[in-house]
């Protein structure tokens, strides 16, 4: 099987999902060939594997004039039907407004380019990650050039303006639709046909369990006294933007820091907010208290898993952070807050804590049962390490996807119950069989 997979700009640091993802399709003999519609940042190249990456994506922007004309100038002489199919395409689906028609035009252009790249490849398939931009251009580049398209709908983003980027069009057309959780199903089927849903999948992001090592929690006691901030070691991960609420985690940390003076935030990430986030911490006196250490390669970020005794989320929109998966890989106690498909992978009172968004007080309510428990902290530890093993192993998820590629494929388009239900078939040969989730004791299920 030969295919494309598209995204806005690829490799990122934030977007390890798709790497692992790729890399594994390969692993398995797909032939992956990586499209991006921007280059990636420097900032961005945090490790071998996104070097490794980037200089094997193919580019689309910037685009050469000459070459932009006569590659559309091909397509329309070779493929005239197509090409003016996607015009009408490109017009009925274009944003609206003066604007809205200026950027339908350069993703049109864009598709262009992409249709010529896939069609010279030979590629069967144009998969698509990011479902805003990108995925326009995908849906017009697979009309161009008569191939068929899918789509992992992620979420939050893309809901608060469905109408706008017309989700509704792009699942029509979809092959078919990997949805990263139940919630993102559920919210791409209020825009789609009816007669679509059974072409909407579940198909988690993942990780290999096997990566991470179970970080051992042990009360503080004479003999380990002199490890820095034992027990009391806090980690974010995630781009420093709005949407990720840092500073309700900020606010929190100050009402814990009147209990335990010494407890210390490790804010592993980068993005447009760092600057003014710096500055809230310096006013909130927590300068000692919060280090900010910007973006660490894949491998820097396992490490630092083994330095932390708890992981924190404080976002008030996230698709299933695979951080979290990673964070939980590692044995680690997770607080994150009860958002979108969040509560399909932390289960409250078993392997973590969920809190309301945008509430410093109940952030630091269960941040604090968990400094001072090392016992809960194992336990929430343990379970969430059997969660990612058995609904988030990244070989899993990837067989499953590569099965639905190839059926889809193949015409057979069979009702979702019996396609991406958590099943078997979908494994290849050689993937272990996740084990059941041992049942858990009602006085393990620590709740208020």
């Amino acid at each position: 099987m030969r295919i494309a997979y598209l995204t806005g700009e690829y490799p990122r640091a934030t977007d390890t999902f798709i790497q692992r993802e790729v890399t594994t399709l390969r692993q398995i003999g797909v032939d992956v060939h990586t499209f991006s519609i921007r280059p990636t940042g420097d900032e961005h190249m945090v490790g071998e594997e996104q070097k490794s990456e980037r200089e094997g994506t193919f580019y689309i922007l910037p685009a050469n004039p000459i070459k932009l004309f006569f590659t559309h100038l091909s397509l329309l002489f070779t493929t005239p039907n197509e090409y003016f199919g996607t015009v009408k395409l490109a017009w009925s689906t274009s944003q609206p407004g003066l604007r809205g028609a200026f950027y339908q035009l350069f993703y049109f252009l864009e598709a262009g380019i992409l249709a010529k790249q896939i069609k010279i490849r030979k590629l069967v398939h144009l998969h698509n990650h990011i479902a805003e931009g990108s995925g326009t251009v995908a849906m017009l580049a697979a009309k161009l050039g008569g191939f068929t398209y899918s789509f992992t709908l992620h979420g939050p983003n893309i809901f608060f303006r469905a109408h706008q980027w017309r989700l509704d069009e792009k699942i029509k057309r979809a092959l078919f639709v990997s949805c990263i959780s139940n919630y993102a199903r559920s919210q791409g089927m209020i825009f789609a046909p009816h007669e679509k849903w059974n072409r909407m999948h579940i198909i988690h992001c993942g990780i290999d369990p096997k990566l991470f090592n179970v970080v051992s929690h042990q009360a503080v006691s004479h003999q380990n006294l002199g490890e820095k901030n034992q027990g009391k070691r806090l980690l974010f991960v995630g781009r420093l933007a709005t949407a990720k609420g840092l500073p309700i985690l900020l606010e929190s940390l100050v009402i814990l820091k009147r209990l335990h003076p010494d407890i210390l935030l490790t804010v592993v990430g980068d993005g447009p907010d760092r600057e003014n986030l710096q500055k809230i911490t310096v006013q909130l006196g927590l300068n000692s208290n919060v280090h900010y250490v910007g973006y660490k390669s894949q491998t820097e970020v396992r490490e630092y898993f083994q330095q932390t005794d708890i992981f924190v989320m404080s976002s008030f929109a996230e698709g299933i952070p695979v951080v979290l998966m990673e964070a939980m890989a590692s044995g680690l106690p997770v607080v994150a807050t009860q958002i979108a498909g969040v509560s399909e992978l932390v289960e409250d009172g078993i392997n973590g804590y969920l809190v309301p968004p945008g509430n410093a007080m109940f952030l630091q309510e269960k941040i604090e049962k968990l400094l001072v428990d090392a016992n809960l902290r194992a336990i929430f530890g343990t379970y969430g390490r059997i969660k990612v093993e058995q609904e988030f192993n990244i070989h899993h998820e990837v067989a499953r996807l590569h099965q639905l590629m190839i059926k889809a494929l193949q015409g057979e388009n069979e009702p979702n119950s019996q396609f991406a239900i958590r099943n078997s078939q979908f494994l290849t040969p050689n993937s272990p069989l996740p084990t059941p989730l041992p049942h858990v004791p009602h006085s393990l299920k620590y709740k208020l």
